[in-house]
């Protein structure tokens, strides 16, 4: 068993498809054996079958591909002739119909209509129709075009390659004042049309699309996109130079107010009125600073500020003569002092910042006091240009170095201007060639034999002698500072350091012992300095001596033992101290507090005798009346 695809085109009954062949491996030559007959078992009313051939034909006329694209056949072969008792095997075959281009495109419905706003942007899409086409492929595709209506220069169609869709776009602006709807014919046709199929046809199909324009609030339109206007630099303040006019397009046709961006005119030349739209000037004009001014006028309806229009205007400030001539360059003029007479050392001209509309022509002459001088004299070449030349020789530079030149310019303009300039003209050393070589004056008064280079070495030895002198008085002038040791900057600040270890403890002169060995200590009486003479008697009374203090020896002496059998005690020359105060004192004690008792024989009533500063002292141990204890 085997299957088998193929495809044909649109038929007519009785059209060959296919032939199959079956082999029976019995002897053709014995009996029926191998005579083998074909039938169809499935493909039935479609298809038929030859029994001695094979060859499948279609049975019905006509087969549709929208309707059925495709057919699964089942084809017997059976050997005896097809009797009883024969043997038999079966195939299958695929049939695919192929599409003819046998259907003409329809519209789905015979109109159409859209709605769209007077603002959408040329080449926006309005609306996409199709026709329907129920072939595929090539034999599918499609054209539209609009064939009538009255929009045939606003409006075009096209096709989407994809979808066979057509599309409407805008080609012109739309205005609801100017036309608020339109209506197109738009025909579709086949491309490939099938001439076999011309009898199903016409392959083609129209509809009508009308479009609706939507109002919308658009902003003010102005009457020209831009004004060109002129007025003179001469112009005073508040000339009016022109208008401009702007409207509501829409029906409302609500009023307009006029104002002028100001980021086109941050000067503020110019001002305008907000209801008429006259433009003036606000403050003088200067050509030479700005001959064009591009400025941008704003529309704004009343009844909604938000929906503006822009103006264009450019106003060109025509020139007057308010410039006068002057020398078209800073003029560096010498002359030598070998110059002859009739000697041309310099060529003028002159530069003007107005604009004539004929061009310029300059002037040039000395002025009245330098006409007579006997030095240079002035030729205009009557082509905006002069020549200056020398009147005679000998010029010297010890006598004069310097010439100044008054030059009087004049222009054409109406009225005329005129300035003087200066010309200076220094008078040079000049070569054989006639180039000028130096031109200082200063030069006559160096010595002779001297050259310029021996000048300047002799002036930097100078120099540098006064440098070494400054220098032997600054260091002669300096005088060491004494060290001044102040006490107690060196206690805080100097660091004494003695590398003395000891002798240890047979070092006997490092330190007294006798101190600790005998404590009788004979104090002697001292007087106190703040207090009156004729009670110094009262002081503390003189301690005598008393026997050498047994205590402090034998703790001494225990603490040294103790020391020497101590395996982690210090080296036998460390310091060791100890903080004992021992059993009693030869002061005995110094506290208050048993000074007031009742068995005290100390009398401080000599405490009141002091003055004020001691009054509490009296009042705490004296014996009075007053007295704070009794």
């Amino acid at each position: 068993m085997s299957a088998l695809y193929l495809e044909f085109l649109k038929h007519f009954a009785g059209t060959s498809v296919v032939q199959v062949t079956a082999t029976d491996a019995d002897d053709p030559t014995y009996g029926n054996s191998a005579r083998v007959v074909y039938s169809i078992l499935q493909g039935q009313p479609y298809f038929s079958v030859e029994p001695k051939t094979g060859v499948i034909k279609t049975a019905l006329p006509n087969m549709d591909r929208e309707a059925k694209d495709q057919y699964l056949l089942v084809i017997q072969a059976k050997d005896m002739v097809g009797q009883n008792g024969g043997l038999s095997g079966t195939t299958s075959v695929t049939v695919t119909l192929t599409d003819v281009n046998d259907n003409p495109p329809r519209f789905p419905r015979r109109s159409y209509q859209y709605n769209v706003p007077e603002s959408l942007p040329v080449a926006s899409v309005v609306a996409r129709i199709k026709a329907a086409d129920a072939d595929v492929g090539p034999n599918a595709e499609m054209e539209y075009k609009i064939v009538d209506g009255d929009g045939l220069g606003v409006f075009k169609i096209s096709v989407d390659k994809d979808t066979q869709e057509g599309i409407i776009t805008i080609q012109k602006e739309l205005d609801f004042e100017a036309k608020t709807s339109y209506t197109l014919r738009i025909e579709a046709a086949n491309m490939h049309v099938d001439p076999r199929f011309l009898s199903l046809g016409p392959f083609n199909d129209m509809t009508t699309v009308k479009i609706i324009v939507e109002d919308v609030d658009e902003p003010p339109m102005f009457t020209s996109r831009l004004y060109s206007m002129v007025v003179s630099e001469a112009a005073k303040v508040g000339t009016i130079i022109g208008t401009v006019a702007a409207h509501d397009p829409d029906v409302s046709n609500s009023p307009v107010r006029y104002s002028i961006d100001r980021n086109t005119d941050l000067e503020r030349y110019f001002n305008i009125d907000a209801n008429s739209g006259v433009i003036t000037t606000a403050k003088s004009l200067d050509r030479e600073t700005n001959a064009v001014h591009n400025i941008t006028v704003l529309a704004m309806e009343s009844q909604n500020p938000a929906q503006i229009g822009r103006g264009y205007v450019a106003i060109t400030i025509l020139d007057i003569n308010d410039n006068a001539p002057e020398f078209a360059m800073e003029y560096e003029t010498t002359v030598c002092e070998n110059a002859q007479p009739g000697q041309v050392i310099q060529k003028i001209s002159a530069i003007d910042k107005d604009d004539p509309p004929n061009g310029h022509q300059f002037y040039f002459s000395l002025t009245a006091e330098a006409a007579n001088n006997h030095n240079f004299t002035l030729q205009d070449n009557k082509d905006n240009t002069a020549t200056v030349l020398t009147r005679r020789n000998g010029f010297r530079r010890q006598e004069q170095s310097v010439f100044y030149l008054p030059i009087f310019i004049v222009d054409s303009g109406s009225p005329s201007l005129s300035s003087t300039n200066t010309l200076t003209i220094r008078v040079c050393d000049c070569d054989a060639d006639g180039i000028a070589q130096t031109c200082n004056a200063e030069a006559y008064i160096l010595p002779a034999g001297l050259s310029t280079g021996a000048l300047i070495a002799i002036l930097a030895c100078v120099l540098t002698l006064l440098v070494l002198v400054l220098l032997i008085v600054t260091m002669r002038r300096r005088k060491k500072e004494p060290l001044i040791f102040d006490e107690e900057r060196d206690i805080r600040e100097n660091i004494v350091r003695y590398d003395d270890e000891g002798g240890g403890e047979e070092d006997t002169e490092a330190f007294d012992m006798a101190a600790l060995r005998n404590l009788n200590i004979i104090r002697d009486t001292k007087t106190r300095r703040d207090v009156t003479p004729e009670i110094q008697f009262l002081s503390r009374p003189t301690f005598k001596s008393i026997p050498d203090n047994v205590i402090f020896r034998e703790f001494i002496w225990e603490r040294l033992k103790e020391a020497d059998v101590d395996p982690c005690a210090p080296p036998y020359d460390s310091l060791q101290t100890y903080a004992f105060e021992g059993n009693g004192s030869v002061a005995e004690s110094l506290s208050s507090l048993d000074s007031i008792s009742s068995n005290s024989d100390q009398n401080y009533d000599y405490l009141s005798d002091w003055g004020p500063r001691f009054k509490r002292l009296a009042d705490m141990y004296g014996t009075g009346p007053d007295c704070l204890y009794s």
